[in-house]
């Protein structure tokens, strides 16, 4: 069952003017409920715009965009969108307004009118997941926070809003290695354990090869390609001629193939890749022993 629908979707930038810019062009795709779903592109290929126009942000110039059932462009339906679709900007931590981060992660429950206690509950649970401590940070304000951490407490105030779909455009832009994994690790528990539909707008195929199980390639406003991570990355030189490069796993397994190593070049992760490789010197092994006896 898909939980957004975009159908011959077009969008431009500054309509009507000499700056008029057409983004997007008769785009057309299914994000089904609960899924882990990639957006990938060159710089300018439209991910962003397309991303914006899930929590109704942007509108269509043509066709149309539907998310839990609801017409995007109906803007009387804005307020109910807002609840369902939480997106995450690129930059997230520029959106921090409140003296503490505990009343930033709350601006929004507060705004739906729930109870002090739900408030409360909600705040704590979206700081946890972001791997921050509510006793700890709660109180801070989050201008004195570093900038991976303010990041973290952006994202919580949309995670407190418990969208039914999460939008998140770069979300580990400027997170270290380790905070990186365990943004997008609470990410997953969050699609796993209670059912989200996620949308990764994301330029690292790593983070595609390892979580998404489909990917979107956008060029030039349109949709290039759609298919599994493993279909997706198996087309090295389609991808690098739409200005995109492939996991470093799969470069070091075309690597080998060009060297003249028998491996299979779709291995998206590092313990694939290294079972892969496992396996090659296995067979190595035995030929050169078969030839002592």
């Amino acid at each position: 069952m898909s939980v957004i629908k975009v159908e011959n979707l077009t969008h431009i930038y500054s309509r009507g003017t000499p700056f008029e810019v057409t983004s997007l062009r008769g785009l057309s795709l299914e994000i089904r409920r609960g899924e882990f779903y990639a957006l990938v592109g060159a710089a300018g290929s439209g991910k962003t715009t397309l991303a914006q126009h899930f929590n109704g942000i942007l509108a269509p110039a043509g066709g149309s965009v539907r998310v839990c059932g609801i017409d995007v462009s109906n803007r009387k339906l804005s307020r109910e969108l807002w609840r369902k679709v939480g997106l995450v900007f690129q930059q997230p931590e520029q959106q921090l307004f409140e003296e503490t981060v505990f009343d930033d992660v709350a601006f929004g429950p507060r705004n739906l009118g729930l109870s002090k206690a739900e408030v409360v509950e909600r705040v704590v649970d979206a700081l946890r997941l972001v791997g921050l401590d509510p006793d700890r940070v709660g109180n801070m304000s989050p201008f004195r926070l570093s900038g991976g951490t303010r990041r973290k407490a952006a994202i919580a105030g949309v995670l407190a809003l418990r969208p039914e779909v999460l939008v998140l455009d770069e979300p580990t832009a400027g997170l270290d290695p380790l905070g990186r994994r365990q943004l997008m690790d609470s990410i997953e528990y969050l699609r796993v354990e209670r059912g989200i539909t996620v949308v990764l707008v994301t330029h690292s195929m790593e983070e595609v090869a390892r979580r998404a199980g489909r990917v979107a390639v956008l060029h030039k406003g349109r949709l290039a390609m759609e298919a599994t991570p493993r279909e997706i990355f198996s087309k090295a030189g389609e991808l690098r001629d739409l200005g995109l490069d492939v996991p470093a796993t799969v470069r070091l397994m075309l690597g080998l193939q060009a060297g003249g190593k028998p491996v299979r070049a779709d291995m998206l992760t590092v313990s694939e890749a290294a079972e892969e490789i496992a396996r090659l010197n296995s067979e190595y092994f035995k030929a050169k022993t078969s030839l002592l006896f």
